[in-house]
C-alpha cells in the first residue's frame, strides 16, 4: 500500500518558529523615516513663509523709493 514518505521530514522541522523578513521590515522603517522627514521639511517651509507673508503684506505701506517725503 501507500507509505507515507517524507511526512517524518515535515514534522521535524514543524517546532521551528518562522523567520522574520528583516528586508520587509528594514523597508518599512526607512519609508516611515522618509515620511517623518517630508513632514519636518513641510513644516519648516511653512513657518519659514508665514512670516514672509505678514512682511510682505507690510511693504506696500512704505513709500516707494524715490517719492515725495511730503505729504
Amino acid at each position: 500500500m501507500c507509505k507515507n514518505v517524507g511526512t517524518s521530514d515535515f514534522h521535524q522541522g514543524s517546532n521551528q518558529l518562522a523567520k522574520p523578513n528583516f528586508e520587509y521590515q528594514k523597508r518599512q522603517k526607512e519609508l516611515e523615516k522618509k515620511k517623518k522627514k517630508e513632514e519636518k521639511l513641510q513644516r519648516k517651509l511653512e513657518k519659514k513663509n508665514a512670516p514672509g507673508e505678514g512682511a510682505a503684506a507690510e511693504a506696500p505701506a512704505a513709500p516707494a523709493p524715490g517719492a515725495p517725503d511730503t505729504p
